[in-house]
């Protein structure tokens, strides 16, 4: 089974094409699941109204799909949600210069 730690890892090369912070750091990623079947992403954006939405949640996936190559699961699900808004960290917040 692929841990949880090395979604993690994978999804640290994802960044955000407009601000240039990962997706794991911007605190994006709510929640990954492994087991078995595959792996389960449960995300969210900076905004709804984000013109990268569909290009972030496709190199998640893809990001994701890497981790397994090797194996015969193939399964790969990225739930986008905005339930709770997104709300950058203090770090976030200075990262940026807000």
């Amino acid at each position: 089974m692929i841990s949880k730690e090395s979604v993690i890892e994978k999804l640290k090369e994802v960044k955000d094409p407009e601000i240039g912070i990962d997706v794991w750091t911007l605190g994006l990623i709510y929640s990954i699941n492994t087991d078995d079947d595959g792996i389960e992403i449960k995300m969210t954006l900076t905004t709804p109204f984000c013109p990268f939405a569909d290009v972030i949640v496709r190199q998640v996936e893809q990001s994701a799909k890497e981790l397994l190559e090797d194996k015969e699961i193939q399964s790969v699900r990225v739930d986008l949600t905005f339930e709770p808004p997104w709300k950058p960290t203090d770090e976030i917040r200075t990262m940026l210069g807000l």
